[in-house]
């Protein structure tokens, strides 16, 4: 693993009078075979803050931050590298909360080996000697592929209910499986999870959701979601969506419940649109219990997407694009819309037809587990195409006249965006209506205010 390090990293540790280790991912990723990234260097030792650093200071590390309470100091290198190192110790928690109540320092590797979550995230790398050290048997359980907790699990999972959401994240990225135990352990804790942050939330299922982007397992998120929903986790975080677990669709369309569908939606679905994947059904569980039918799921998963997001503290520009591909990811589903009115809405979502056309693919593909082109998706790219070769503008700036100049033509200020919003859409029924002087005639006949 040494190879692999820094070598600001390897000079501090030659500098150390202390055994200076590397904790936690970056070990465990090596140890899978998979790249060892700089972002993820904790480190740790049974040393003292002084002691660490009058080391750091020597190599020309940035002190950027001490906590004396938690023994962690914030480091960074000449070239912008940061490190996170913490002293050897041990947490005591009270029930449920994410943050120990106590600490205690230690020189002892098993103690603060036991503080951690799981035994293949507490195998240490003795930087100076080029040796692991593994107090609790997690290489192992990393070459079995076995998330195993570092503790009792019941122990483990009622110190702090973050850990519950490690788990599935962890599972899906790794591609390991819980052991009986911790399995076990998770679902007796799972209440554990409301105690948590929403902002936490978020951002472990937003890393579980892009969890096959981290080392390339296809089916990652999907194994994490399949998690969450055994562990009881999911209803926690997510009840509106749990609530389709068993909830039958019609089979002439659906393999699958409404919850599985949407698992093998984010399944089908490029990185980008997990979230609009996710939560493209959601409305589907309240409608059938308020309505006994799912006629109106695409506009009230609208509104619980919006909820949902906001509830768990997701950025503004996410709730937006999540909540607008959830309102119109059945659009045309019968494939009878007529052309003209599909040409219109091109043009008014064209900034997120990519997305939206790969959510409907992914939807498409989840009903039965067919892969081939979706009708819908099939039948509106060819009416782009259309639209492209005729010189249609799917944006103002492609407009053969700007708002200035219909401002001169006499459209009043107050009025200009109206106009240049009916020109679009005009123009996106033929594109050789694109012409200065037609549409200059069509807004001023439309938009001049009487004298």
């Amino acid at each position: 693993m040494r190879e692999f390090l820094p070598d600001n990293l390897l000079k501090l540790a030659d500098v150390c009078q202390f055994s200076l280790y590397i904790i936690g991912g970056s070990v465990r990723d090596y140890l899978c075979g998979f790249p060892v990234r700089d972002a993820d260097l904790d480190l740790c030792a049974a040393a003292e803050e002084e002691e660490m650093l009058s080391a750091a200071e020597k190599c020309g590390f940035k002190v950027r931050a001490v906590y004396r309470n938690t023994g962690t100091i914030k480091l960074e290198d000449e070239n912008g590298t940061g490190y996170e190192f913490t002293r050897f110790r041990s947490d005591k928690y009270v029930r449920g909360v994410h943050t120990p109540s106590e600490i205690t320092f230690t020189s002892d590797m098993g103690t603060d080996a036991r503080r951690r979550d799981f035994t293949c995230n507490a195998v240490y790398y003795d930087i100076a000697k080029g040796e692991f050290r593994d107090p609790l048997g997690g290489m192992s359980d990393i070459a079995q592929k076995c998330l195993r907790t570092v503790a009792p699990a019941k122990k483990v999972f009622g110190e702090d209910g973050l850990r519950l959401m490690r788990l599935c994240r962890l599972a899906a990225q790794l591609g390991f499986s819980p052991d009986g135990e911790c399995l076990d352990g998770a679902r007796e804790h799972a209440d554990l999870i409301r105690d948590i942050a929403p902002e936490r939330v978020f951002a472990e299922l937003t890393q579980l959701l892009l969890s096959d982007t981290r080392h390339g397992f296809r089916d990652a998120p999907y194994r994490g979601l399949c998690l969450m929903r055994d562990t009881g986790v999911l209803a926690r975080v997510l009840p509106e969506l749990a609530l389709g677990d068993g909830m039958k669709q019609r089979p002439d369309f659906h393999d699958h419940d409404v919850l599985e569908h949407s698992f093998r939606c984010v399944r089908y679905s490029p990185p980008e649109i997990r979230f609009a994947a996710l939560f493209h059904d959601v409305g589907k569980p309240f409608c059938m219990i308020r309505d006994g039918n799912y006629h109106a799921h695409a506009e009230e998963g609208t509104r619980l997407t919006e909820e949902i997001l906001g509830r768990l503290k997701a950025p503004k520009k996410l709730i937006r694009e999540t909540a607008r591909l959830v309102s119109l990811h059945m659009r045309d589903l019968d494939g009878k819309m007529k052309e003209s009115k599909i040409r219109r809405e091109i043009v008014r979502d064209y900034d997120i037809l990519p997305r939206l056309f790969a959510l409907r693919q992914a939807d498409f593909s989840a009903c039965k587990d067919d892969l081939s082109v979706a009708p819908s998706v099939k039948k509106w790219t060819a009416i782009v195409h259309e639209m492209q070769e005729e010189g249609v503008p799917f944006t103002l700036s492609a407009l053969a006249v700007n708002g200035k100049e219909l401002q001169e033509a006499g459209v009043p200020v107050q009025k200009t965006a109206a106009a240049l919003a009916d020109l679009l859409r005009y123009t996106a029924g033929n594109g050789a209506r694109n012409r200065k002087e037609e549409l200059i005639r069509r807004a001023v006949s439309l938009f001049k205010e009487d004298l």
